[in-house]
């Protein structure tokens, strides 16, 4: 089927500061589902996966282990989970996941960035139905069959397949996520994700060409440098 979906900006692990904004990330995420769903990666599945995809982005243990001391101690922040939609440079859709103490703040920031970059923001659900709401799994593999039937044995309702340069990458539905993950670590010894997660997955791109680009970068780059924001999805073509 051809899908593209952007993971978490690669150019923000370049620098030691930019570390530092990822290591941030991961922390804010991993005190909240921690404290939602308790410290045991055991009983608490989507700390599991968090805590896996921590150390693949090499977040260092010393932040981990502060963020479950935190959860465990039971005070602290409340955050909430905003998602803000809009129209970026080019015309591109875009939505924005937070994790906020202050939402007021939050959506003044957010929106500062679009501003900015004469970009428009928009309200709920202005374009995130333009995406589809995806599991998304990538590892080397180069047998697709055998990853489909063990899906198919474990009744996942997969939504689409690809294979390419011995990687496979398996989509489907949000709901699934936990059951699909059980089915193909079950299945395949020593299985090695690549991606691993739940992301927004546009369902057409839009190119972005001239001086829109130079104005996509820096809105991407001002909404990462937010503290309160965790991704961005968006289907620019670039």
């Amino acid at each position: 089927m051809g899908r593209a979906f952007q993971n978490r900006k690669e150019s923000m692990a370049k620098t030691s500061d930019q570390n530092a904004k990822v290591y941030s990330k991961f922390s804010r995420e991993i005190y909240v589902t921690a404290k939602a769903g308790g410290i045991d990666p055991d009983g608490n599945l989507a700390l599991r996966s968090l805590l896996e995809r921590a150390k693949r982005s090499q977040v260092p243990a010393h932040v981990i282990e502060k963020a479950l001391d935190k959860a465990t101690g039971g005070a602290g922040e409340d955050f909430s989970v905003a998602r803000y939609e809009g129209f970026g440079p080019g015309n591109v859709m875009v939505i924005v996941e937070c994790l906020t103490d202050n939402p007021n703040r939050t959506f003044g920031d957010v929106r500062l960035c679009f501003t900015k970059t004469k970009c428009k923001i928009g309200t709920q659900g202005a374009v995130s139905h333009m995406f589809d709401h995806c599991a998304i799994f990538v590892f080397p593999s180069n047998n697709e069959e055998a990853v489909l039937d063990a899906l198919m044995e474990a009744d996942v309702d997969v939504t689409d397949i690809e294979s390419n340069d011995s990687t496979i990458t398996v989509f489907a539905p949000q709901a699934e996520y936990f059951k699909a993950k059980q089915a193909l670590t079950d299945t395949f010894e020593d299985i090695a994700f690549e991606v691993d997660e739940i992301q927004f997955v546009p369902q057409t791109t839009t190119e972005v060409t001239g001086d829109d680009v130079a104005m996509f970068e820096k809105f991407l780059d001002m909404l990462n440098d937010l503290d309160d924001v965790q991704n961005v999805y968006h289907n620019a073509e670039l």
